[in-house]
């Protein structure tokens, strides 16, 4: 199958082979054809399976030959994500995307000063890349019109229709014209957010590339229990060990990730990072060099866990299990993209012990465990299971005293069993 068959055009044809784009992914395949003929779409693959490429190129197509002019200080289409780092990634893909097509794009995003991204909406744009609170502050200020929006995509929609962005999103759903396109893409679903994603959507074309919430085959997933206070100085450990040339490294709070920065830094690790109380050029900078080579280490927070692309990226270590098992997925996905093999460590101590079995529930497998010599927890990290259970070993039952009897020369008494009386 190739990408003409699908239905593209042949300037996007064109790019897409300059590209070295050959071959449609599952994902791409089903998405675009469903896409072009102005279906509602709900898309659930793998992280790296082309997700964006499944909806941006037949929305680019659209819009060409809709022919419609795009009026001042309004938007054909918006792409709405949850992080500016993805916001900037997404708007990347389509403008490469886009090459040579009579379009205007642009990404807006908080962190930066508006002026620049009202200005450049006078002229209107076709497409609009954001996330939803800066564009909820570009429509309050008068500086974007949302009447004339064709199609709607969530991208990383589980996460834009969780509790964290509901309200935004439900602000910006009243504004917006009752007929349009929805397009809903995401590697992870849970059944209350498919449940809600049904609400927005009209007689939709439900794709699931891959099974529900599962990780790339070729990531290779591991765990090394620990105490939690010696985690730091079992990451150290691990690269070390396994010089691994690069990592991408998750920690639960902006403290936890600072604080790994400061211990990296004194060792002589080169190491970069990306958290919420960053501005954001310091993040986009942390990034591009991560991205560039120029760090080895690139510690983060979950505004990480979601959508960016980097290149032959070795391994994703959780130096912290996320909250929520979802993101484990879209952790884990940072590495192993476009085919590629990778590695996905977990340092996990025993007070995670809860989110490792709802991680392995959601992912149906049992996580490797590797016992590192030398930094075997005090502290237990109870076994789990496939099923999200805790498997607690049965307690040995004490042993009566030989000949014990009562004052009185009586009998031993033999315990009862009232498990059974309750």
């Amino acid at each position: 199958m190739s990408f003409a068959s699908l239905g593209l055009i042949d300037q996007i044809v064109r790019t897409l082979s300059a590209l070295s784009y050959t071959t449609p992914t599952p994902v791409q395949s089903q998405a675009i054809p469903a896409v072009l003929e102005g279906r509602d779409v709900m898309a659930a693959a793998q992280t790296g399976t082309g997700k964006t490429a499944g909806f941006a190129l037949p929305l680019l197509q659209r819009l060409v030959t809709d022919g419609m002019q795009v009026n001042s200080n309004s938007a054909r289409a918006l792409v709405l994500v949850p992080t500016r780092e993805l916001a900037e990634q997404v708007h990347q893909s389509v403008r490469a995307y886009g090459e040579g097509l009579p379009l205007r794009t642009m990404v807006a995003y908080g962190g930066v000063s508006i002026n620049p991204q009202m200005m450049r909406l006078r002229k209107g744009v076709d497409v609009l890349v954001a996330t939803p609170g800066r564009l909820l502050d570009l429509q309050r200020q008068n500086a974007l019109r949302l009447n004339q929006v064709q199609t709607l995509v969530l991208d990383e929609a589980d996460r834009m229709l969780d509790l964290g962005f509901s309200r935004d999103i439900d602000q910006l759903l009243a504004l917006l014209p009752k007929r349009r396109q929805t397009l809903l893409f995401s590697a992870t679903f849970s059944d209350p957010i498919r449940a809600l994603a049904t609400k927005l959507l009209r007689d939709p074309v439900s794709i699931d590339a891959s099974p529900r919430n599962t990780t790339v085959k070729a990531i290779r997933q591991w765990i090394v229990p620990v105490d939690k206070k010696r985690k730091p100085e079992l990451f150290l450990h691990l690269l070390k060990r396994h010089a691994w040339p690069q990592a991408l490294a998750f920690v639960k709070t902006r403290k936890g990730v600072d604080q790994l920065v400061e211990l990296l830094d004194a060792k002589g690790i080169s190491a970069d990072s990306i958290h919420g109380d960053k501005p954001q050029p310091a993040r986009l900078r942390a990034l591009d060099r991560f991205k560039a080579g120029e760090v080895r280490i690139l510690v983060a927070t979950d505004v990480a866990a979601r959508g960016l692309d980097i290149d032959e990226l070795p391994v994703v270590v959780n130096v912290d299990l996320p909250i929520v098992a979802e993101d484990y997925v879209h952790r884990s996905g940072r590495t192993g993209r476009a085919g590629a093999s990778g590695e996905a460590v977990s340092l996990v101590c025993a007070d995670e012990v809860q989110q490792l079995a709802a991680i392995e529930a959601l992912t149906g497998q049992t996580l490797e465990r590797k016992e590192e010599p030398g930094f075997s927890p005090d502290h237990r990290v109870p076994e789990t299971n496939a099923g999200g259970q805790i498997v607690k070993k049965p307690k040995k039952p004490k042993k009566p005293k030989h000949g014990a009897s009562s004052a009185k020369g009586e009998a031993p008494v033999v315990q009862e069993d009232v498990r059974f009386r309750r």
